[in-house]
């Protein structure tokens, strides 16, 4: 589980929140948010949160800061196992403004408590939203092969390597599907009758 929220929450990292300071509008709100902004600098997410919902409520132009502080604090408590707390702060933020990010992110925390259905939904938002990017096929094939999909796997699996034909990871899945699709194909069928060898002449 750790492993997949490092690859799923690692470009989350990445994550700023734009000084306030440059924003123009409404001085108070502004001011609000310069707080937020900082909160956010120190790691201080509840603060951020407030600070920017009180910005945002004032100036709308705020509301982007406050989905990503959302992001961030749902990606604090994934780390502390604060799985459901990670999710509601991910829920808010793609109401506020829809993200691949945020719904990559939700589709990492439903993936690792096994909620299968509802990551596969989210990483296909994340695709829709940004569909160049990789990543997404290969969350949904790795999610199929291991829900014994072997058909949806390889249809995901082949979406990835339309995009990068030379993805490793695409690549080792397609050779590994094959082998269970090879092998599933000599196998008798479930109700078949046994083979007689023919009587000798």
């Amino acid at each position: 589980m750790k492993t997949l929220f490092a690859l799923c929450f690692v470009s989350i990292l990445g994550l700023s929140i734009a000084p306030a300071a440059q924003q123009e509008g409404n001085p108070e709100a502004a001011k609000i948010a310069r707080e937020g902004s900082q909160a956010a600098k120190d790691q201080d997410w509840d603060k951020a949160v407030e600070k920017f919902r009180k910005a945002s409520e004032m100036d709308r132009k705020f509301t982007q800061s406050l989905a990503l502080a959302y992001q961030q604090r749902a990606y604090s408590y994934a780390k502390d196992q604060r799985f459901q707390d990670a999710l509601n702060d991910l829920n808010e933020a793609i109401k506020i403004k829809p993200d691949a990010r945020a719904y990559e992110q939700r589709g990492a925390i439903e993936r690792g408590i096994n909620d299968y259905d509802k990551a596969l939904d989210d990483f296909a938002e994340a695709s829709k939203l940004n569909p160049g990017e990789i990543k997404y096929h290969n969350y949904r094939a790795f999610i199929y092969e291991t829900r014994g999909d072997l058909k949806n796997a390889m249809a995901e699996n082949d979406a990835a390597l339309k995009i990068s034909p030379k993805n490793k990871e695409a690549i080792d899945r397609k050779a590994r599907l094959q082998k269970i699709q090879q092998a599933n194909s000599t196998l008798p069928a479930p109700n078949a009758p046994p083979v007689t060898p023919p009587p000798k002449p």
